[in-house]
C-alpha cells in the first residue's frame, strides 16, 4: 500500500514538472499583438493652397520663377480630387499612365499632381518608402549617365542646388527593401516636360508643386507606381539596363598649309621666280699703263642650214601652137587726094 502511495505521489510530481515545460495554448492578447505603425500624419489641404499656386517666390535665399498656369494642363495642376482607393492617408500612388501622382488625404479624396516620367526604356513599377527628403538637393550623375552623355563629366562629383539644378526645389528620395535604385521624386526647372515621358526613370514636378508635397508628407510614406497599363504590381519591375554608347573621339583635323610668306623686294632687285644675274667684276685698267687689247676671237661659223632638194617633177609639154595664116596684101586704088604710090 505505501509502495502504490509513493508511485502514485512520484507520478504526480513528473506531472507537474511536464507541465511546466509545455506552454499552454497562446491566447490573443495584448501583449502578444504586433504593434502596427503609426499612419504618418499629412497635411491636410486647405482653399489657400490653390490660390496664385504658380507664381514666383523666394526660397532659401533663391527665387523659384514663375510658370503660366494657362500653359499647364488644366488636369496636371494641382488640386484635390475625388479618388476611390483602399489606400490609408499618407498614401502616394503614381500613375505613368496619365502622369499624375495622388496624394491619398482622405476616403475616397486626393491631391493630384501633374508629373513628368521616364522615357522609353526607364519605365519601373513597384513599391516604395520616402527615406530621406531634401531641400535644394545635390545633383550627382551616375556613371551610366555620364557615359551615355559625357558633357555631363564636369558634375561626377555633385552639382550644387539652385535653380538650374535638375533636382529642382525638393528631392524625395525612395528605396525598396532598403535598397536606393537612385528613383526620385523631384522639382524641374524644365516645367514644360510636365505631361511627358521625359526622364531617367524619376518623376518630375513643377518646383511649386514639389514644395506644397514636400511640406505635407514626412519620411516614411508608401509610393505605389502602378504598371503601364494601370493595374497595381505585385513585384518590383526594374528598367532593363541601358546600353552604353562608345564615345567618338572627334578625328582631328589636318592643318591647311600656310602660304609662303611674301617679301618685298627691294627697289631694283630681281622679281621673285627669276634667277639673279650677277656681272662680273671688272677691274680698271692703270692710267699709266698701255692699253692691252685682246685679239677678237673669231665667232665660230654658224652650221649652214642642211637643204633637202625637191623632188623633181617631170614638165608637162606646151600644147603646139598653128602659125596664122599671112594676111592678104593690100591692092591700092589711087584716088585724086591720095595717089598710090
Amino acid at each position: 500500500m505505501l509502495f502504490k502511495m509513493r508511485g502514485l505521489m512520484l507520478g504526480t510530481a513528473l506531472i507537474g514538472a511536464l507541465a511546466a515545460c509545455v506552454p499552454a495554448t497562446p491566447s490573443v492578447t495584448e501583449a502578444t499583438k504586433t504593434p502596427e505603425p503609426a499612419l504618418p500624419q499629412i497635411k491636410q489641404p486647405v482653399p489657400e493652397d490653390f490660390v496664385n499656386a504658380y507664381v514666383a517666390r523666394q526660397d532659401d535665399g533663391f527665387v523659384v520663377p514663375a510658370v503660366p498656369e494657362d500653359k499647364v494642363p488644366a488636369h496636371l495642376r494641382r488640386q484635390e480630387v475625388a479618388f476611390a482607393s483602399t489606400d490609408p492617408v499618407g498614401t502616394i500612388i503614381i500613375d505613368p499612365s496619365n502622369k499624375t501622382l495622388h496624394l491619398v488625404t482622405g476616403p475616397g479624396k486626393a491631391m493630384r499632381y501633374g508629373i513628368a516620367v521616364g522615357k522609353d526604356g526607364f519605365q519601373w513599377a513597384g513599391e516604395a518608402l520616402i527615406t530621406s527628403r531634401k531641400h535644394w538637393p545635390t545633383w550627382t550623375p551616375p556613371k551610366e549617365m555620364i557615359a551615355r552623355k559625357p558633357e555631363l563629366e564636369k558634375w561626377k562629383d555633385g552639382q550644387p542646388g539652385g535653380p538650374t539644378n535638375p533636382l529642382g526645389a525638393r528631392a524625395l528620395y525612395l528605396t525598396t527593401n532598403g535598397v536606393d535604385y537612385g528613383f526620385r521624386i523631384h522639382g524641374t526647372p524644365e516645367w514644360q516636360s510636365i505631361g511627358r515621358n521625359a526622364s531617367s526613370g524619376c518623376f518630375r514636378m513643377i518646383n511649386q508643386d514639389v514644395m506644397d508635397l514636400y511640406d505635407r508628407v514626412p519620411d516614411g510614406v508608401k509610393v505605389v507606381v502602378l504598371n503601364a497599363d494601370g493595374s497595381r504590381p505585385t513585384s518590383l519591375k526594374l528598367p532593363p539596363p541601358q546600353p552604353v554608347k562608345p564615345v567618338k573621339k572627334a578625328t582631328p583635323k589636318p592643318a591647311a598649309a600656310k602660304p609662303a610668306p611674301v617679301s618685298v623686294a627691294a627697289p631694283g632687285a630681281p622679281a621673285p621666280g627669276f634667277p639673279t644675274m650677277t656681272a662680273p667684276i671688272l677691274t680698271p685698267p692703270r692710267i699709266d699703263a698701255p692699253a692691252v687689247i685682246a685679239p677678237a676671237q673669231p665667232a665660230a661659223p654658224a652650221p649652214l642650214p642642211v637643204v633637202t632638194p625637191a623632188p623633181v617633177v617631170p614638165a608637162t609639154p606646151a600644147p603646139a601652137v598653128t602659125p596664122a595664116a599671112p594676111a592678104p596684101a593690100v591692092t591700092c586704088v589711087p584716088t585724086a587726094e591720095k595717089p598710090c604710090p
